[in-house]
């Protein structure tokens, strides 16, 4: 504002000027030329200033409703805040997580030669201090409750828990549903016709470097072990009286050849199923480096597809398997 008063200072004077020459003698022209050269020049310099001073207003302007749009879009966002519920669901933005894993207790479901998980209270109180503390030791085998199988479990230069990528545990996943089948027949074996069946069912092909799960309907009897294992004995003798659904070795074999995915998933104590005596579908999948997720619950909340998972293990150096948190991503 400064600057434009003085430009209209300047133009009255060059006026009075202008008027002062039709009023006086040339004699006075050099001296007043130079004045209106002197006043000109001021005035295109404040009219410079002016018009560059009016742009920094434009962009200052635009700066500030931009960064008003911003907040306005991030204070919507924060309204659809995080919000449980009994179903085991979290709804986050306009996304739905599912948590795919049973909790680790004493009723954890192990493989009946492994051993089985315990929680040990190193202190759980008041301290002297006037602080309450609680701290605990455990000790679990790597194959039970909701775990991974890493590549190395069947395959002796596979990778182990803390090498396999992190692209192999994160991504884009399917569901395949043959808990009709496995329900009538607990040594169901998931065949190449399952998955085929998917595929026409949807329209499309497993895509390449997705997570396949397979949902069996077991879950629903963990942690009831003569239900889910088939016995609640355990020791070597206890394998022959194993009795739930798994993955066929020819469906493993065909995902090998026909299809790029990245890991496997399955909601029963193995990818075998219980009466394996070769476990032949672990040694083709993971002998192709691809991990295999056991003891998964909650998917029936999954769709056939359209959803992602997220399964972290327990980063274990040179570890076989471990304890595994894994959940679903579903988009509204």
């Amino acid at each position: 504002m400064e600057d434009r008063n003085k430009e209209y200072w300047i133009k009255n004077k060059l006026n009075s000027w202008l008027i002062s020459q039709r009023n006086n003698p040339p004699s006075q022209g050099v001296a007043d030329n130079s004045t209106m050269k002197s006043l000109s020049n001021r005035c295109t310099r404040l009219h410079k200033r002016t018009i560059i001073n009016h742009e920094k207003m434009k962009i200052y302007f635009y700066s500030v409703v931009l960064f008003v749009l911003i907040l306005a879009a991030c204070d919507t966002k924060s309204t659809t805040s995080q919000k449980p519920n009994a179903s085991g669901h979290t709804k986050f933005s306009k996304r739905k997580l599912v948590d795919l894993s049973h909790v680790f207790s004493d009723e954890t479901i192990y493989w009946v030669t492994a051993k089985e998980f315990r929680l040990d209270t190193v202190y759980a109180g008041q301290t002297d201090k006037g602080f309450y503390y609680s701290a605990n030791n455990f000790s679990t085998a790597e194959h039970g409750g909701t775990h991974i199988d890493a590549p190395i479990h069947f395959a002796k230069n596979g990778q182990t828990v803390d090498e396999i990528p992190l692209e192999k545990l994160i991504g884009s996943a399917i569901k395949i549903d043959v808990s009709s089948k496995a329900f009538t027949n607990p040594d169901y074996l998931i065949s190449v016709e399952d998955f085929t069946d998917w595929e026409e069912n949807t329209g499309i092909l497993i895509p390449d470097g997705s997570i396949v799960i397979l949902q069996t309907g077991f879950s629903k009897y963990y942690p009831d072990k003569i239900k889910y294992l088939g016995t609640d004995d355990r020791g070597e003798n206890a394998v022959k009286q194993l009795h739930f659904p798994g993955l066929s070795s020819e469906a493993a074999e065909w995902l090998v050849e026909n299809r790029n995915i990245h890991a496997i998933g399955i909601d029963t104590p193995s990818i075998d199923y219980g009466q394996s005596e070769y476990f032949k579908s672990h040694v083709i999948l993971l002998s192709n480096n691809i991990p295999a997720f056991e003891n998964l619950t909650n998917l029936d909340k999954l769709p056939l597809n359209g959803f992602e998972i997220i399964a972290l293990p327990m980063k274990i150096e040179g570890g076989s398997g471990a304890p595994l948190r894994i959940i679903a991503v579903l988009t509204d």
